[in-house]
């Protein structure tokens, strides 16, 4: 590593010992090193979901789970449930069964190439977690260290093509010792001055060094490329109640929300399916529609209602109605309640 880039890694982990965010999950710089555990979970928790929104979440799981024997030995339908809310489902699914292979294999592994054989982990999380939990030398790129070293390289190849770019110029400036507090600098810095938009550039103890900053441009990196539009897909989401219990049903393990509790709902294809794929033959009657954005399609569900009285031949379980916010339904389905709560 060359002066320049040494001096970038000193400057930014000089910036990060006062300035770090204190996040449940981390052990403060010049601190006894963090439980891998916590670590591990946080980064899956963290992959496509913000910190805000995975800080409650946290903090609920460690309390009820705190080790990977915890979560290893937990029900499969109450982790799928705490879940709920995070979206992504299969990175809790992953994190079942990741927590089960530890538990039997004795401890996390420290090294990226052993923890990429684990449910669930991939490139850039077995970087993470080398890196933070085992200090680890290795090349952490989440987006904010993305958007940070396009804008201190000026990377001008419109992502995705321009991610290898981005992490060669990341692996030349990672240092060999504190790589974990580096990658976490990385991540800080990016959160907190180097912003998608309107950048704290006077703030930035990189400043000097970047060259979109003396391009005048920092907020145009990265460059990003046209996003394609998503298409438009239509369902039904069934409420279907008897004796204030309502039925839901466990979605298929492999695919969207798999695991999950849900309400039934018919086929998702490119018109209206109308009651299609009901549990049982009702007078079912629409009371409204709820709308969802999954990563690749747009998900536009009427909602729709019938009375169960006397029904025996559904496949499910009846859930009571009074306690439905228990049964950690994903988000798509819990549009529905206050769509049905409206009609009563």
């Amino acid at each position: 590593m060359d002066a320049k880039h040494l001096s970038v890694a000193e400057r930014l982990l000089d910036w990060y010992d006062p300035n770090h965010r204190t996040l449940p999950w981390r052990s403060p710089p010049g601190t006894a090193a963090p439980d891998p555990y916590r670590v591990w979970l946080s980064e899956v928790m963290l992959q496509q979901t913000q910190v805000a929104s995975v800080r409650p979440y946290f903090e609920a799981w460690t309390a009820r789970w705190p080790s990977f024997a915890a979560l290893a030995a937990a029900d499969d339908a109450d982790v799928m449930a705490a879940w709920a809310g995070l979206g992504y489902y299969a990175r809790a699914r992953n994190l079942l069964a990741c927590a089960r292979a530890v538990a039997a294999g004795g401890a996390l592994p420290d090294t990226e190439a052993e923890l990429r054989k684990l449910p669930g982990i991939g490139d850039y999380t077995a970087a993470a977690i080398a890196a933070i939990a085992f200090d680890r030398r290795a090349v952490v790129v989440d987006a904010n260290v993305e958007r940070v070293v396009s804008r201190l390289f000026a990377i001008a190849e419109p992502l995705p093509g321009g991610r290898p770019a981005i992490r060669a110029a990341t692996d030349g400036i990672t240092p060999d010792s504190r790589a974990g507090d580096f990658a976490q600098a990385m991540m800080d810095l990016g959160s907190m001055v180097c912003t998608a938009r309107s950048p704290r550039c006077l703030l930035c103890p990189l400043r000097d060094d970047c060259a979109a900053y003396a391009m005048g441009t920092p907020d145009v990196f990265p460059v990003k490329a046209a996003k394609k539009a998503k298409p438009q897909r239509f369902g039904t989401l069934f409420w279907a109640e008897r004796d204030g219990q309502v039925l839901l049903v466990r979605r298929p393990d492999k695919g969207l929300l798999g695991g999950m509790r849900a309400l039934p709902t018919g086929p998702w294809g490119d018109s209206d399916p109308g009651s299609e794929g009901a549990p049982f033959a009702a007078d079912w009657r629409s009371v409204g529609m709820v709308r969802h954005g999954f990563t690749h399609f747009d998900l536009a569900c009427t909602v729709m209602v019938a009375d169960a009285a006397g029904e025996d031949t559904a496949q499910g379980e009846w859930w009571p109605v009074a306690d439905i916010a228990a049964a950690g339904l994903p988000t798509l389905f819990a549009r529905a309640i206050p769509v049905v709560e409206g009609m009563r």
